[in-house]
C-alpha cells in the first residue's frame, strides 16, 4: 500500500475510535440517569445512513459524512434542532427534565472519556515500550544547529548547551524544539557563559515556512572515514577506514559541522588533517579540497551505541512497572494538554503567525506515519484525543463546552436559559464551527497548492 493509503486508513480508524468513545461518554451517564437516547451515530447521517439498526429505544448507525458523530438525547437543543419535540410538555425521560448536575455530568462525559482515553494510551505505551531519550546534559560539546538561518532567527548556534526553557530544565534533547515552540525564553551555556534569550514571538511562523528544515537542533556527529572512492582526488592521500578526524590545519575538527566549515574555507586548497586511527594512534594526512568544498570521502555511519561508547552522548532508557506507568501516563497526558493550550494561546496571538499552522483533516491525517507502526499510531491517537477533549470543551454553543457554560450559568444563578435562546445560540455556534472548519481545511488546501 502507498503511504497515502496507509495514512488514510490510520486516520479513519483513529477517528472512528475516538468518536465512538466520545459519544459513549455522553451515552453512558445519560442511560444511568434514565435519559432517553434516540440515536447513537458514527459520522453524520445527512439525508441517509450507510447502516442503522434500532435496539431498544436507540437507533445505532453509521452516517456517510465523516465530520464527527453524535448522540441525540431526548429533550435537548442540539445539532438536530428538533424544535417540534421542544414544543411539547417535558417528559420524565428527557434531558431538560433532569437536575442540572445530572445534565452537567452528561455533557462533560465526552471530553472526560477523551482525556481518560489519552492517559490510558500513554500508560500502555510507557508500560509496553518504556521511554528512550538522549540525555540533554550528556551532549559532550553542545548541539548541532543544522540550519543556520533558523538558528540565527532564534539566537542559537552550534556548540551551545541548552539548559532550560521558561526556567524548566530540559532533560531530553527531543524536548528542546517542542519546548521552544511553546516557550517564551530559554537559557543556554556558550563558551562557559550562561546566557538567557527571548524566543521571537513569530518563531512558529518562521518554522512553518520550511517544515523540512524545522527539526534543526540535533546532536553533533563525529567525522569518520568509511572509504575513499577511486574517483576521489584523495584516493592516494592515505586515509583508512574508520579514521576519526581530530583537527584540520591545527584547529579542532572532530564533528561534521566543524569539518564542513573548514572545507568551505579551504576550497581548492591542500589541508593538513590530523586523524586518529582505529588502533588509537594519531597521524597527519595531507588532503586536497576540491572547488566545491569536498574531500571526496564517504563518511562512516555512526550508531547511537558508538556515540555512547565514545562518550559523545548518553541514551537514557526508562522502564516502568505497571504501577509506575500509571503516574507516568497521567503526567504525559497532562503535559500534552498543557502544551496544546500553550499552542492555542499562540494561535490567538496574530503576531506569532501560528494561525497559519491551523490545519484540518489533511493536517490531522498527515500526523500519522507513512508505514504501519502501532506505537506511533497509538501515540498519535492519544494526541488527537487530547485535541478533541480541548476543542469540545471550548464555550462555543454547538460544542459540549457551550452546553456546559449554560448549565453552569443555570446552577449559579438558578435561572435556566429559555429554549428559544438555546436554539439561537446553537445556530450561532453551528456557523462558528462551519467557519472554523472552512478556515482549517482552507489552510490545508492553500499549503497543498502553494507550498
Amino acid at each position: 500500500m502507498t503511504p497515502i493509503v496507509i495514512k488514510t486508513i490510520q486516520f479513519f480508524l483513529s477517528l472512528s475510535l475516538l468518536i465512538v468513545l466520545h459519544e459513549l461518554g455522553h451515552f453512558i451517564p445519560a442511560k444511568l440517569f434514565k435519559t432517553r437516547v434516540e440515536k447513537f451515530y458514527l459520522f453524520f447521517d445527512v439525508k441517509f445512513s450507510l447502516f442503522k439498526k434500532k435496539i431498544g429505544e436507540t437507533v445505532y448507525g453509521i452516517g456517510w459524512l465523516p465530520l464527527g458523530g453524535y448522540v441525540k438525547i431526548s429533550g435537548m437543543i442540539d445539532e438536530s434542532m428538533d424544535k417540534e419535540q421542544m414544543k411539547e410538555e417535558p417528559k420524565p425521560w428527557e434531558f431538560r427534565s433532569k437536575p442540572a448536575w445530572q445534565r452537567l455530568i452528561i455533557m462533560l462525559g465526552g471530553v472526560t472519556v477523551n482525556f481518560i482515553l489519552a492517559v490510558a494510551i500513554f500508560i500502555g505505551l510507557v508500560f509496553t515500550y518504556g521511554e528512550e531519550y538522549i540525555a540533554n546534559d550528556s551532549l559532550k560539546d553542545g548541539i548541532w544547529v543544522t540550519e543556520k538561518s533558523l538558528g540565527d532567527e532564534l539566537g542559537i548556534q552550534t556548540g551551545d548547551k541548552i539548559l532550560s526553557v521558561d526556567d524548566k530544565k530540559i532533560e531530553a534533547l527531543q524536548q528542546v524544539l517542542p519546548e521552544m515552540v511553546y516557550g517564551e525564553k530559554y537559557t543556554i551555556e556558550r563558551d562557559g557563559q550562561v546566557i538567557e534569550k527571548e524566543i521571537p514571538v513569530d518563531f512558529i511562523e518562521t518554522l512553518s515556512e520550511d517544515k523540512e528544515k524545522a527539526r534543526f537542533i540535533y546532536y553533533r556527529i563525529p567525522f569518520y572515514v568509511n572509504n575513499v572512492p577511486d574517483t576521489s582526488q584523495n584516493k592516494n592521500a592515505g586515509f583508512r577506514p574508520m579514521d576519526e578526524f581530530v583537527a584540520i590545519n591545527g584547529a579542532q575538527a572532530i564533528y561534521r559541522d566543524q569539518v564542513m566549515n573548514h572545507l568551505e574555507n579551504n576550497k581548492g586548497k591542500d589541508i593538513d588533517v590530523l586523524v586518529r586511527r582505529e588502533n588509537g594512534t594519531e597521524e597527519h594526512v595531507t588532503a586536497k579540497v576540491n572547488n566545491n568544498g569536498k574531500l571526496g570521502i564517504v563518511t562512516a555511519p555512526i550508531t547511537m551505541d558508538d556515540l555512547q561508547q565514545k562518550g559523545y552522548l548518553k541514551v537514557e532508557t526508562l522502564k516502568y512497572s505497571f504501577l509506575e506507568s500509571i503516574p507516568a501516563g497521567w503526567n504525559k497526558g497532562v503535559k500534552t494538554l498543557t502544551d496544546y493550550i500553550k499552542g492555542m494561546k499562540k494561535i490567538f496571538n496574530p503576531d506569532t503567525g501560528a494561525y497559519k499552522e491551523v490545519g484540518g483533516f489533511a493536517a490531522i491525517g498527515g500526523m500519522f506515519p507513512d508505514t504501519w507502526n502501532w506505537p506511533a499510531f497509538w501515540a498519535t491517537t492519544a494526541f488527537i484525543s487530547i485535541i478533541l477533549a480541548f476543542m469540545n470543551i471550548l464555550p462555543i454553543p454547538a460544542l459540549d463546552g457551550g452546553h456546559v457554560a449554560f448549565l453552569l450559568y443555570e446552577m449559579v444563578t438558578g435561572r435556566k436559559p429559555s429554549d428559544k435562546f438555546l436554539e439561537y445560540a446553537q445556530m450561532i455556534g453551528f456557523f462558528i464551527l462551519i467557519a472554523l472548519l472552512l478556515f482549517a481545511n482552507g489552510n490545508d488546501l492553500y499549503k497543498w497548492l502553494f507550498k
